[in-house]
């Protein structure tokens, strides 16, 4: 049995195997060994804010009290739209953490998920990113010089391509491989003039284009059987949640009982038992 705050799977990948790892209360599972095994995963109600590690009635941004999620640059609007990035104006939260997070080099990419998508991240993030959003395929297009160029890039490539996941189909597994290398170059002949364009305004070293140094990532998750229908188990209305664990994709349990998100719970005081 372990106790303690829940927070989102770590993962490794081996040969383009995902295994998951669950931290919870100082110990450590293998939640990979935990497939095909009946497991209970109470979530009390108890709620501590990630940051400030106190108490609240409520989480915002995944773990934050309402507090943190007010005055962190963690929790601010360009995090989740980094095109609207504020640094360079002086206005940015907290300009220390924003020099540490915000401005390094960040990747481009596209990901077969539940379909083609484009998405931005960290170099320090991957394949991590690729993992968290369930992806069987990744490529990286771009390394380009801060979050804000990042999410400007991006923006150019969501006229042609989603930008998020579809988790329902994600987890229904029936995702079909997709030659990344060829959508790579059909985009960027599309919006070739857009690029250039940033490149003249930003400068050429501000988008560092990968196409004949990168190659297509792969990943396979450990699942056993994917659900023919989704249902979404929801800890706030049945803090109990069991079941048999067929796999784990994304930031997903997957049960014969229905899916649980364990990222969503971030912050949430809850005891594993199995």
């Amino acid at each position: 049995m372990l106790h303690g705050n829940l927070k989102k799977m770590s993962t490794e990948v081996m040969d383009k195997q995902v295994s998951y790892y669950l931290d919870l209360g100082g110990q450590r599972v293998a939640v990979n060994d935990l497939l095909s095994k009946k497991i209970a995963l109470n979530i009390d109600g108890t709620i501590h804010c990630t940051h400030c590690k106190k108490v609240t009635k409520k989480s915002f941004s995944q773990g934050f009290c309402y507090n943190c999620f007010r005055k962190l640059a963690a929790c601010d609007v360009c995090i989740m739209s980094p095109e609207k990035c504020h640094f360079h104006l002086g206005t940015c939260r907290e300009p220390e953490w924003a020099e540490q997070y915000c401005m390094q080099s960040h990747y481009v990419y596209l990901a077969n998920s539940s379909a083609l998508k484009v998405g931005i991240t960290r170099g320090d993030q991957l394949p991590t990113r690729w993992i968290d959003q369930g992806a069987t395929q990744a490529r990286a297009l771009f390394r380009v010089q801060n979050r804000r160029m990042s999410g400007l890039v991006e923006t150019l490539f969501k006229t042609l391509v989603a930008d998020k996941t579809n988790w329902r189909n994600m987890l229904r597994g029936n995702i079909m491989p997709m030659d990344l290398e060829y959508e790579q170059e059909r985009l960027i002949g599309q919006l070739y003039e857009g690029l250039d364009s940033l490149q003249r305004e930003f400068g050429l070293q501000s988008i560092t284009d990968l196409s004949d140094e990168n190659e297509t990532h792969a990943f396979i998750y450990p699942v056993i059987e994917y659900p023919t229908k989704i249902a979404s188990l929801n800890a706030e209305k049945t803090p109990l949640i069991e079941g048999t664990l067929m796999g784990i994709k994304g930031q997903y349990w997957l049960l014969d009982t229905g899916v649980i998100n364990i990222r969503k719970y971030t912050g949430y005081q809850a005891t594993l038992t199995f």
